[in-house]
């Protein structure tokens, strides 16, 4: 069970840049949906595999933390308590770039992935932080809070779904 949590942790590290080496992680998947595959784009309970109409610039109507967050409450939760950022969360998400391009996606293997919140980009440490169990998200993360540069990743802002599924020990 270590090895599959550590395996799971190396891969969540890179979350957000699992499609740009060619190597996805086990539990995520690579990106360009082409038409007819057999993903379970939209499925009820899941983040969607589209890139949502807003992945350009958040809505005025987000929400906005000072560091320059943003996210919207797309489904809300059943849970009574938010993880702290030392906690270990179980998820399910889909990643895109701000034209649209998904590079990261749990969904297409219908494999939640776990990882401990404080290993994981900046802004996905502060963002789940504002969840509940069952909860799901769309969260606009500046470069700054996400890869801020580093070569081989992601640049800009980041647009992620997230469905919170669980809490964990």
């Amino acid at each position: 069970m270590t090895q599959i949590r550590l395996a799971t942790l190396a891969c969540i590290c890179a979350l957000a840049c699992s499609g740009m080496d060619d190597s996805p992680p086990a539990d995520s998947a690579q990106s360009d949906s082409v038409p007819g595959d057999s993903t379970p784009t939209g499925m009820p309970g899941l983040p969607s595999l589209e890139a949502p109409s807003d992945v350009s610039a958040p809505p005025a109507d987000a929400e906005k933390t000072a560091s320059g967050l943003a996210s919207k409450r797309l489904v809300a939760g059943t849970g009574t308590r938010s993880p702290r950022a030392t906690d270990t969360v179980r998820v399910q998400y889909t990643g895109w770039q701000t034209d649209g391009t998904r590079f990261d996606s749990s969904v297409p293997k219908g494999m939640p992935v776990e990882f401990p919140l404080n290993r994981v980009i900046a802004g996905w440490t502060e963002g789940l932080q504002l969840m509940v169990e069952g909860e799901e998200r769309r969260f606009w993360i500046p470069e700054q809070l996400a890869y801020a540069g580093v070569s081989n990743r992601p640049q800009g802002m980041l647009v992620f779904d997230v469905q919170l599924i669980k809490i964990l020990p």
